[in-house]
């Protein structure tokens, strides 16, 4: 009994001396005086960096190519909380050609309350510690491959559309180095998109220890990569660096000629025309709105052209083509492409058990894309909890029955797109098409429509009358094959 009491005690004594763990407040602090950033309100940084035009790329699977921004210069007031970052870009050129100039002009405000903006913010290694001492964090150890870090948790005050809250980790070293800042955000193909920063190679900038190298990775391939040569800590003119000047008089004036919207631009959040329908052909309805789409009927089922921009334009087109057909099943949903403005749609017809039609290329990507965790968004695919059912396009592909014939040809040798697919309506003599946009008058065909008609050379696919953009010009008016020709140069 003795013994035992002894042991006891020796027992209690050895967990005595043991170090206690760490509270968040502690982490916090030891990497907020080891970084500098005890008395930073704001910091403006600059070197060279890359980006990627997001999931608008030729190939949608990753790594995908990077565009060069030079002169690039961030400022952030971390009072406020506002950034802004500027810089030079040069687009690739089409087929080899000359670069295209442009400006990268990244502005987050306290207007900016939505946490896909506020979050470049707190992805920054000093804008993490600030949050993570203002939002209750919490903390515990991690072993990544041989490397052990203190991972620093908390979630911002903004909540996501589902009602749950957002998770935002930090990864900090032995030195007390914030080395990785990870979150996730609502996605409307990706689902809980997986965004990372990592920052390697930290120099000391008048006492704030600024990494040289910053990159982040959105669904696990780098989007964006920046080299830091200078920083200043506690700018002076913080105020004037955050703030714009005022756009030119007269920017961004549409003359309304029939232009469509620029292929890629994706619609204001909300942004759900009303839909209506106006009949092609018996049992072919041409549904408008932002988006266009076509409902197609066959013997037993009906298929969709084009989901939509949006769950909600997907909702409604999946609403309207029930009132059109109301005792047929949407079985078949056709994919244009794979940027995001033509797949957030698909979703709803996804969770309505519909099966996606769409270029070989493309369904590596959205088997993953649709097939991921929604816990953040909530949205009608989440709580149907069904994985998507996809079939392929090689080159060609026909869809026919009894009643109706649809073709799908691919669309090759365009930069665009390496997942690029046109239907075509044979009996209706209907061209059904996404980004192929015809130029307002007096304006020359941009390289998409140039590749387009050459494909339709190729396939000697000329015999329609219709030529249905998903795009819809504005003023929507109806567009033939006449108006393609005449756009290419191509005499009847």
């Amino acid at each position: 009994m003795i013994k035992s009491i002894g042991a006891a005690a020796v027992l209690a004594l050895s967990l005595s001396a043991q170090p206690a763990a760490p509270d968040a407040k502690t982490v916090i602090a030891a990497a907020s005086k080891a970084m500098g950033a005890d008395n930073l309100s704001s910091i403006t940084y600059s070197g060279a960096a890359v980006d990627v035009n997001f999931l608008q790329t030729r190939n949608i699977d990753g790594p995908w190519p990077t565009r060069p921004i030079t002169d690039y210069t961030r400022a952030i007031d971390f009072t406020q909380p506002s950034s802004r970052a500027t810089g030079a870009t040069n687009n690739p050129g089409i087929q080899g050609g000359p670069g295209v100039p442009g400006v990268y002009n990244q502005l987050i405000t306290p207007a900016n309350s939505a946490w896909a903006q506020q979050l470049e913010i707190y992805l920054t290694p000093w804008g993490f510690l600030k949050g993570a001492a203002a939002n209750n964090a919490t903390v515990h150890e991690q072993k990544v491959d041989t490397k052990t870090y203190q991972v620093v948790s908390w979630s911002p005050p903004q909540k996501a559309p589902s009602g749950a809250a957002y998770r935002v980790n930090g990864y900090i070293d032995d030195q007390n180095m914030v080395e990785r800042v990870e979150t996730w955000l609502e996605h409307p193909t990706l689902g809980d998109m997986h965004i990372e920063s990592v920052f390697r190679d930290y120099k000391d900038f008048a006492g704030v220890e600024v990494p040289a190298l910053i990159t982040q990775k959105r669904a696990e391939w780098p989007v964006f990569e920046a080299q830091i040569s200078r920083a200043i800590p506690n700018p002076p003119n913080i105020e004037g660096l955050v703030t714009p000047p005022p756009p030119p008089q007269g920017q961004g004036k549409q003359d309304g000629k029939g232009a469509a919207p620029t292929p890629g631009a994706t619609p204001p959040p909300g942004a759900t025309p009303a839909v209506q329908s106006e009949k092609l052909a018996d049992g072919v309805y041409r549904i408008t709105g932002s988006y266009v789409s076509m409902a197609v009927e066959f013997k037993n089922y009906v298929l969709v052209l084009e989901g939509g921009e949006s769950e909600a334009r997907g909702l409604a087109v999946i609403d309207e083509t029930k009132r059109l057909f109301p005792n047929k099943p949407v079985r078949y949903v056709f994919n244009s492409h794979p940027h995001s403005d033509h797949t957030a749609g698909l979703a709803p017809f996804v969770a309505a058990g519909a099966t996606i039609i769409t270029q070989e290329n493309n369904k590596k990507y959205l088997e993953a894309a649709l097939g991921a965790p929604r816990t953040l968004l909530g949205d009608t695919l989440a709580k149907s909890n069904k994985k998507p059912k996809i079939e392929t396009v090689a080159e060609k592909r026909v869809l026919k029955d009894s009643t109706r014939t649809v073709e799908f040809y691919h669309i090759t040798k365009m930069n665009h797109s390496d997942g690029m697919l046109i239907a075509y309506l044979p009996k209706e003599k209907v061209l059904f098409q996404a980004d192929f946009t015809l130029p307002a008058p007096g304006q020359p065909a941009n390289e998409f429509v140039v590749a387009l008609a050459a494909n339709l050379d190729r396939l000697n696919l000329w015999d329609f009358d219709r030529y249905i953009p998903v795009h819809a010009p504005n003023p929507d008016v109806p567009w033939t094959k006449a108006d393609l020709r005449k756009a290419v140069g191509k005499a009847d």
